[in-house]
């Protein structure tokens, strides 16, 4: 191709944006890369998709993993995130590479084959990533690889990491040695919340900060050097042999620092000021709580606030529940209208569902769960926002739950569901619910709760619950209660002389992209209904089903 040619093609390729965190990562190009950062920050699209795409390109034939902490979060958050980035790049699904089938006779063959390809992304080249899900037995076994991507870290088993996958990224020496990116690893997470999510936080003591300035540093005069080279050819100059030779020797020294480098970063929004602006900055911080500012912005880790009003909720109250044999079929073309209740291993399909809701202006919330024993599994929880009213939250709740064999609610609700209506029409809550999900085919029990339960026996009984002190322990499917999961751990504690007071003054404030409704203790209302109703007014087994038809 001639030289006016490439010229011409490069005037037509399409430029692609990243922020300055995203570039230093990406010429930084440390050996273990380790990112915190908030959401919204393109942590999988213009971090970890850029990383993925070196490793397969730069190394034929490969095989890398893609860690997450369920299969379920991989098909919805990980994946599509790479893929739309590689898009955006060029890169076209089923021409450039395949996810889930056997790859074209056209593509090369790995040097390693897979066993099978149904959680394999094969590129045109015959590199390969696996899909390893923790929440799937065996998706580590007698792999060899030749780097990891860890995505949403604060959710992974570092045993099960450590002990399973870290110890097969090895990679093939004889063909990627000279790589430094051969064995390499990438940890992406948003600031952990508890202690034990927090097991990556420690590489920040691994990094050498003087061989990072070292990578800058060479980086720096590798692109002197070819600016020099470039002003040469411009005026016509013959380019000096130690120049060239020079390079070599840099690309040589920056290869080994990367090979052995360790960078570890934390990304707060202070990081953006110069696109933010100061004077974001200073309203956030006065118009969000102290909590709010310190995790949205500053990116600071908070755990499970031992003050906080759920003050006995552990790590160990979450658990993950997938049906792969659902996932598996919807393979990887899907949208997150195609999840359903299929998915849900939790899920008893013969038994009703019991619910607790919360009413508001701006924010309705539905949370739905079952009694197992002396568990209270907290299936999945439900909002809508602004425009979208009751009506819409039940419907939402109808289709997720439309594979259900056992067409029946157990309504838990207290007089706040009564005589008034900010949401809906002239009828009240109540009404409205019964109203919605009696006229979508379901069988209502509503259960009056009475008057509400005052926050200091509010407190104490659930936090006993979370105790194992109560007949039902609340246990909280992780996938589908991310929201509610984070309302929880953040709800704080106001001490007034009525005693402990689930602190609620900021539901009335305006919503920012800070400070997001779902992120506010409306949703931790709902889930108090439905524990209160559960352990103290107990229906669930006098309406489980034999065979179909309710008992």
């Amino acid at each position: 191709m001639s030289e006016e040619k490439v010229v011409h093609k490069e005037k037509e390729a399409k430029r692609i944006y990243f922020n300055d965190p995203q570039r230093l990562t990406q010429l930084i190009g440390a050996n273990t890369t380790v990112i915190v950062a908030g959401r919204r920050t393109g942590k999988t699209d213009s971090i970890a998709a850029p990383f993925v795409l070196r490793n397969m390109q730069r190394m034929e034939g490969s095989t890398g993993g893609i860690v997450v902490p369920t299969f379920k979060h991989g098909l919805t958050n990980t994946l599509p995130g790479l893929f739309t980035a590689w898009r955006r790049w060029g890169y076209e699904k089923d021409v450039h590479y395949v996810a889930g089938r056997k790859p074209p006779k056209a593509f090369k063959r790995p040097l390693i084959e897979p066993s099978d390809y149904e959680h394999v992304i094969t590129f045109y080249n015959g590199s390969v990533a696996i899909i390893i899900s923790q929440d799937r037995p065996g998706t580590s076994n007698s792999l060899t690889l030749s780097w990891v991507l860890v995505d949403e870290a604060k959710f992974i088993d570092y045993q099960k990491l450590k002990d399973e996958t870290l110890p097969a990224n090895g990679g093939i020496k004889t063909y990627f040695g000279h790589h430094s990116f051969n064995h390499s690893l990438m940890i992406l997470s948003d600031m952990p919340q508890t202690q034990k999510g927090s097991w990556f936080l420690h590489y920040r003591e691994k990094m050498d900060k003087e061989l990072i300035e070292g990578i800058k540093a060479t980086l720096y005069e590798i692109w002197h050097t070819k600016e020099r080279i470039r002003e040469m050819r411009k005026k016509k100059e013959k380019v000096p042999a130690y120049l060239k030779g020079y390079l070599r020797k840099l690309d040589a020294q920056l290869n080994k620092m990367r090979s052995v480098a360790v960078y570890y970063k934390e990304y707060s929004s202070i990081e953006n000021i110069e696109l933010l602006g100061e004077n974001y900055i200073r309203q956030m911080k006065r118009d969000l709580t102290p909590l709010t500012f310190q995790t949205s912005i500053l990116c600071q880790r908070i755990g499970i606030r031992k003050d906080g009003f759920y003050s006995s909720m552990r790590e160990g109250h979450k658990y993950n529940a997938s049906d792969f044999e659902s996932l598996d079929s919807l393979g990887y073309e899907f949208d997150d209208a195609a999840m359903d209740c299929r998915a849900d291993k939790d899920l008893n399909r013969q038994a009703p569902i019991c619910i607790g809701m919360d009413y508001n202006a701006n924010i309705n919330w539905l949370v739905a769960g079952q009694p197992s024993g002396r568990r209270l599994n907290v299936l999945k929880s439900f909002f809508v926002k602004f425009e979208r009213k009751l009506s819409a939250l039940v419907e939402d709740f109808c289709n997720y739950y439309a594979y259900h064999e056992n067409k029946t609610v157990i309504y838990y609700y207290d007089a706040t569901a009564l005589g008034s209506n900010y949401a809906v029409n002239e009828q009240d809550f109540h009404w409205v619910i019964m109203h919605e999900f009696e006229r979508r085919g379901w069988e209502v029990i509503d259960v009056y709760l009475g008057n509400p339960m005052k926050h200091d026996e509010k407190y104490l009984l659930i936090n006993r619950g979370f105790a194992g002190k109560q007949r039902l322990m609340p246990m909280f499917n992780r996938q589908n209660n991310d929201d509610l999961i984070l309302a929880v751990q953040t709800a704080q504690v106001y001490r007034g002389r009525l005693g402990f007071r689930k602190n609620k003054n900021d539901e009335k404030n305006p919503e920012t992209e800070e400070d997001l409704l779902e992120h506010r203790t409306d949703g931790t209302d709902a889930f108090d209904t439905l524990y209160i109703g559960c352990e103290k007014f107990p229906q669930h087994d006098m309406y489980s089903v034999s065979g179909g038809g309710v008992m």
